[in-house]
């Protein structure tokens, strides 16, 4: 009997059966347990729906997170700036201008005792992202924060002044910036302690709504003892830029025989051609005169023997605020 040949085609044939039936389960693991072809696209229509799900929560995520992140790049950049002030870098005050006029909103590191007089090479501008915008600037009135030199604080008369940003899709989160006049920058809002620190007319501010840098005389009157009144050439305690005057110094006044010494420190916190911040120091301590501070013919402020301060007749004059 003539034995059956196995040819190659043969097996080949036989092999194409096999993978065939296989076929029927997608994937086999060793104990022959799988998936179908059924089970698979099951698992991957539910692996899209959660990713279809998940993105709106992440974009949501992410516009949180660059509100968070610009709060915080917007603190850290007045601490930049109160940094390089107390440095004196530059033999300037630095500060931060805050706008909403341009799009994005920004704001803007500047050298300078104020926006308008500041060295514009030096400017440092940071842009928000475009899911995050400026909704309320309330510095004292003004778009900038400038802070002192030597103490670091804020140059204002208010207890503190505050930038709010908020997310354009949700205006519901927001994060506010609190600048308090001590300097100090956080998201937390400031308080009024019961016990704080007293404040009186030692130290007072107040503003002047009209240009000061084209003055010539800061005069000193003491109208008890009209001989001893003293001036002081305004421009020649101006720095180069005329964006800050300082004056310090000792006037003898009095009946002859016994004249005390009254000592005063009188300088800007801002100085531009439309107005400026007047800070006068006089301790009681130092000082016993009734006196009178006039620019030109502008009555700035007023103060009794006994240190108390009034507001000047000039209409150009605001409240005293006592630090």
């Amino acid at each position: 009997m003539k034995e059956k040949s196995f040819t190659p085609h043969h097996f080949s044939f036989e092999n194409n059966i096999m993978f065939n039936q296989a076929s029927s389960s997608l994937i086999k693991t060793k104990n022959g347990a799988g998936f179908t072809l059924i089970e698979v696209l099951t698992i991957v229509g539910i692996l899209i729906v959660l990713i279809a799900l998940s993105i709106p929560a992440l974009r949501f995520f992410q516009k949180e997170s660059d509100l968070n992140n610009s709060a915080e790049e917007i603190i850290n950049t007045l601490r930049i700036a109160q940094n390089k002030t107390l440095a004196s870098e530059g033999a300037s005050q630095w500060g931060g201008y805050f706008t909403t006029s341009t799009s994005p909103h920004q704001y803007i590191l500047f050298q300078g005792s104020s926006y308008q007089a500041r060295a514009t090479s030096s400017d440092e501008i940071h842009k928000l992202p475009e899911t995050v915008e400026i909704y309320e600037i309330n510095l004292w009135g003004g778009n900038e924060v400038v802070f002192e030199r030597v103490t670091g604080h804020a140059s204002s008369t208010s207890q503190f002044g505050k930038v709010t940003i908020r997310l354009k899709t949700d205006i519901s989160k927001a994060k506010t910036v609190y600048i308090e006049n001590s300097g100090q920058v956080g998201l937390t809002s400031p308080t009024t302690p019961s016990n704080g620190r007293i404040t009186d007319s030692r130290h007072v501010h107040f503003s002047y709504n009209t240009n000061a840098q084209d003055a010539v005389i800061l005069k000193l009157i003491f109208p008890d003892y009209p001989a001893d009144n003293y001036n002081i050439d305004f421009q020649t305690y101006l720095n180069a830029d005329k964006t800050e005057f300082s004056w310090e110094g000792k006037v003898l006044v009095g009946p002859e025989g016994s004249k005390t010494e009254q000592r005063l420190k009188i300088h800007t916190h801002s100085l531009t051609s439309v107005a400026a911040q007047f800070c006068i120091h006089r301790d009681r301590r130092s000082n016993d005169k009734t006196l009178n501070i006039t620019l030109d013919t502008e009555n700035l402020i007023n103060y009794t023997g006994a240190g108390e301060e009034s507001k000047g007749l000039s209409s150009w004059v605001g409240e005293p605020q006592r630090q």
